[in-house]
């Protein structure tokens, strides 16, 4: 079964952009959620992530980060298993 994509964007972000992007160019179903102008979101996102940038990427319910974080997991070749549903190397539950 395939993980949960969710993506926090801004209008007018470059890496936005490249980020979706690359997930549709991989075939990845997504949902965007654009926080221009939701300070609540953008609060949300800074307590969780701790990270003030967008776009922030969550797969089932998990950071991974930004955009170039994203590409990083895809040249290691673990995002394609994340994406999958399968643990990320390293992580741990809880």
């Amino acid at each position: 079964m395939a993980a949960a994509v969710k993506i926090y964007t801004r209008k007018w972000c470059g890496y936005c952009t490249a980020a979706t992007r690359f997930l549709n160019e991989k075939g990845v179903a997504f949902e965007e959620i654009d926080c221009t102008g939701d300070n609540t979101t953008r609060k949300w996102l800074l307590d969780t992530t701790h990270q003030s940038t967008v776009p922030q990427i969550f797969i089932a319910d998990r950071s991974i980060g930004g955009y170039d974080d994203m590409r990083a997991l895809d040249r290691r070749g673990e995002l394609d298993r994340m994406l999958a549903g399968e643990s990320a190397q390293g992580s741990s539950s809880g």
